[in-house]
């Protein structure tokens, strides 16, 4: 791959779009796609749309889309790739990070290279024209003993960054798994790993059984996640509460009083800076009880709570102080 150096506007040239190169990744998600044409419609296409030779696009699907929209400009790169599959490689090198792919996604990413991997390694199998067959004096031709048997799946795996197991999953369920595994791998409800094992244990029952037992064993792993989101919705609210507890807990222990706010400062041998970084954090530390006590006031006590004499028949209140026994 190298740039050519040469640039077309679109006012002098139109790009081609080939659906292999559109289709690489997955769509925009409309929040994405908003957010993108606010930034062309304020800024201009600033990057150029990156095309091959032959003008067919090759990054920049989506802000040429735009472009042509609001009938805005925008200027063309025109980059030399020594075939498609290098095309699509760089394109998907370019995205891949500015997009949160999960697994699953860059596996069906990767299998949309396949048909481009298969053929260059049936091409590189080719060199010398004999397939490694005997030439006419009974000798295989050395070029092609030299030229060893392409790992598809390694190929694969590597060109989107995941290890050859999770690409050995991801074609599995892609070759096997019922459509509503895959509809879920999708939304993003399952994970590599659980969508495999799903497909693996439906392969062994009858085929006319298995969408049943896909729906089945969905709805399962959907209550399992319901599960797991109340248990840790559950442990969220615990360690606030004993966060809360803990800081009255140990506030009240506090006995304020000149000598041992100096005791304190003596014993920990505060510098001048120090006592006065603890001055500024008791009065945030300070503020954060206040804080607390106006929610309590005014979000969780009901209305009235407190009558005209501040007696609520068990502590006296002041406006200023607070609760007191």
């Amino acid at each position: 791959m190298r740039n050519t150096g040469i640039t077309y506007g679109s006012d002098k040239q139109k790009p081609q779009i080939l659906q292999e190169f559109a289709d690489l990744l997955p769509a925009l998600t409309e929040e994405q796609r908003q957010a993108l044409e606010a930034d062309i419609l304020q800024n201009g296409c600033y990057s150029p749309i990156i095309v091959d030779e032959e003008l067919h696009i090759v990054d920049g699907h989506n802000r040429q889309r735009i472009c042509e929209e609001h009938n805005l400009p925008y200027t063309m790169a025109v980059f030399e790739f020594a075939d498609k599959l290098e095309a699509m490689q760089w394109a998907l090198d370019t995205q891949k990070g500015r997009r949160n792919l999960d697994k699953w996604e860059l596996g069906k990413i990767a299998l949309k290279l396949k048909p481009e991997i298969e053929a260059r390694a049936k091409a590189n199998m080719s060199v010398g024209g004999q397939n490694g067959k005997p030439n006419e004096k009974g000798c295989t031709n050395s070029s092609n003993l030299s030229i060893e048997k392409t790992d598809t799946r390694q190929q694969l795996a590597d060109s989107v960054g995941l290890g050859r197991s999770t690409m050995n999953q991801i074609m599995q369920i892609d070759e096997n798994a019922p459509e509503a595994v895959k509809q879920a791998l999708d939304k993003g409800e399952l994970s590599v790993n659980k969508g495999y094992e799903i497909t693996r244990k439906l392969a062994e029952l009858p085929e006319e059984e298995r969408e049943v037992a896909a729906a089945e064993a969905l709805e399962y792993e959907k209550a399992k996640r319901e599960l797991a989101g109340r248990n840790a919705e559950i442990d969220r609210r615990s360690k606030i509460a004993n966060l809360y507890c803990k800081a009255f807990e140990k506030s009240i222990l506090l006995d304020v009083s000149e000598e041992n706010v100096r005791i304190w400062t003596d014993c920990c041998r505060m510098r001048e800076n120090e006592i006065a970084d603890s001055a500024k954090e008791a009065r945030e530390i300070a503020g954060y009880f206040t804080k607390i006590a106006e929610i309590i006031e005014d979000k969780i006590l009901p209305p009235g709570y407190f009558d005209e004499d501040g007696d609520d028949g068990d502590y006296e209140y002041d406006e200023y102080a607070g609760f007191a026994e």
